[in-house]
């Protein structure tokens, strides 16, 4: 009788991210599980902050709040979207110090911080790299199985958590083309290139 066939394929891990949609207000958070290929649904939710309080009580809040969702689901990655340019620099100062806050909670915890732009994590979940907020609701709700309505802070912080993992678990060997001459990439290359198209 012939011995089994050794696999070549590399097993996966499974890996349990926390992607985080940092607002002052507002801060959204997913956990998205990932065993091979297989995307799991975890839990989502928001860590809301009254306008009343002061920025720096709102920006320990969030931290209180990313801490206790760390604890308690111990992630082994964190995902965020990275930063970008806004005419108000007021809104963008305050998203800045939100992000800080959550770089701050993940370091605290020894937990490695992903970032990916707002077009990669769409195109990893919508396949468009300008897809609107609606559908990236709507493919975040198809992908884990996830009924009933989503707040959009923790839609896009689950998009965040699904875009690592496809970045980290899928690489496409061929590609025959976007453009025509690519024959062989990175699923982040491929990514790029369906941005801009």
């Amino acid at each position: 009788m012939a011995p089994p066939l050794k696999s070549s394929a590399r097993r996966l891990p499974r890996e349990s991210i926390l992607g985080i949609d940092p607002g002052s207000l507002v801060t959204g958070w997913g956990l998205v599980e990932s065993e091979g290929h297989q995307l799991r649904y975890q839990s989502h939710g928001i860590i809301g902050i009254s306008p009343s309080l002061s920025l720096a009580e709102r920006l320990s809040h969030i931290y209180r709040g990313l801490h206790e969702i760390i604890e308690r689901y111990q992630p082994t990655a964190v995902s965020l979207e990275k930063v970008f340019f806004s005419r108000n620099a007021q809104s963008a100062l305050k998203l800045g110090q939100a992000r800080g806050v959550a770089l701050l909670a993940a370091a605290e915890h020894q937990i490695g911080v992903s970032e990916y732009s707002a077009a990669e994590i769409k195109v990893a979940v919508a396949g468009y790299g300008r897809a609107t907020k609606e559908q990236v609701q709507k493919m975040v709700r198809a992908l884990l199985c996830v009924r009933g309505a989503m707040r959009a802070d923790a839609a896009d912080a689950l998009a965040a958590a699904i875009c690592h993992i496809h970045l980290r678990t899928i690489q496409p060997p061929v590609i025959q083309s976007l453009n025509g001459r690519v024959k062989k990439t990175s699923w982040r290359d491929c990514l790029e290139l369906a941005v801009k198209r």
